[in-house]
């Protein structure tokens, strides 16, 4: 079955191959877009977790080392320990792209995640019962994590031919938190996990936005009940938003290029409002990306959505 939005699918394929098709890449750009994205993945991460470092403060705190007062030295062992996770699945990548994707795998990325937090579980599965706070899900008894580990690994293999990147992504990144297979770190270690699977597919680094932490985790809800749609697409459009953010940085020319403004100035010159080109972003119809909380679109995409508006009609 089939999940992602096909109209979405097809923006985000196009996109891929435009940025694709300018390789080579010029090298100090794309240094500067990783080496942002990485701070902005490893802050937003953890602060979805309840990490209280602000995202300049991640950055003194992976960057220059600095030790922010007033802050648990537990959030600053999460942001170094996150960057170090993205550092060791960008050196795994290089070394071998089409790496098998195993258990070894994920219990490493969590052994990273949690190392100097919780030295004795830090990338072992629990041995106990959890109950996750504010959530209907109960995630299963300990004694069927080995076994559900296996089979989500089989499930990988089966359908990695099948099902396109972002699908298999996003559903992997669900089973995974649904299994819950640690104490601690269950969340970034699967958006570490489901980001190797994208890359491996040429897709940049995705990111999570805390600003969109309610949407994540209603759709997280949802697809415990086996709507995987709604979470499919959230994630797809956030795949979308960093592929939005490379061509307008990476792209080379004029060619291609889109001007992207905030939607008040892009309703300025249109018959809609703001607030329903904000609709159209955040239920995906309009292509559109987030920088902070303010969505961002163009006047070409808005006039692609008018355009695929008027086949519908016909």
């Amino acid at each position: 079955m089939k999940y992602l939005d096909k109209k979405i699918q097809k923006r985000i394929d196009d996109k891929l191959a435009l940025l694709n098709s300018f390789r080579p890449l010029p090298v100090s750009a794309v240094k500067k877009l990783k080496e942002q994205f990485e701070i902005e993945m490893t802050y937003n991460s953890n602060a979805i977790e309840g990490n209280s470092l602000t995202l300049k403060e991640t950055y003194l705190v992976v960057n220059e080392g600095l030790t922010i007062k007033g802050k648990p030295l537990k959030d600053h062992l999460e942001a170094k320990n996150h960057q170090e996770a993205l550092k060791y699945l960008y050196d795994l990548l290089e070394k071998d792209k089409k790496n098998t994707f195993s258990e070894n795998l994920i219990q490493s990325l969590n052994q990273i995640v949690q190392q100097n937090i919780d030295k004795e579980w830090a990338g072992r599965y629990r041995n106990s019962g959890v109950i996750i706070g504010g959530a209907d899900h109960k995630p299963p008894e300990a004694l069927e994590i080995p076994k559900l580990m296996q089979n989500l690994i089989g499930w990988v293999g089966d359908n990695k031919k099948k099902l396109h990147p972002v699908e298999l992504a996003s559903i992997l990144h669900h089973k995974l938190v649904y299994i819950h297979p640690f104490f601690d770190g269950n969340g970034r270690t699967s958006r570490l996990v489901m980001n190797i699977t994208l890359m491996q597919s040429g897709f940049p680094l995705v990111i999570v936005l805390k600003s969109d932490r309610k949407k994540y985790y209603q759709t997280l809800s949802f697809a415990d009940k086996g709507d995987y749609a709604s979470f499919v697409n959230f994630i797809a459009r956030a795949v979308e938003r960093t592929l939005n953010i490379y061509l307008k940085i990476l792209t080379p020319s004029k060619k291609g290029k889109e001007r992207y403004v905030f939607l008040a100035d892009l309703a300025k010159d249109s018959k809609f409002t703001e607030k329903y080109l904000n609709l159209l972003a955040r239920s995906g119809r309009l292509e559109a990306y987030k920088e902070g909380r303010n969505w961002l679109s163009s006047e070409d995409a808005l006039k692609r959505y008018m355009d695929s508006r008027e086949r519908v009609r016909k």
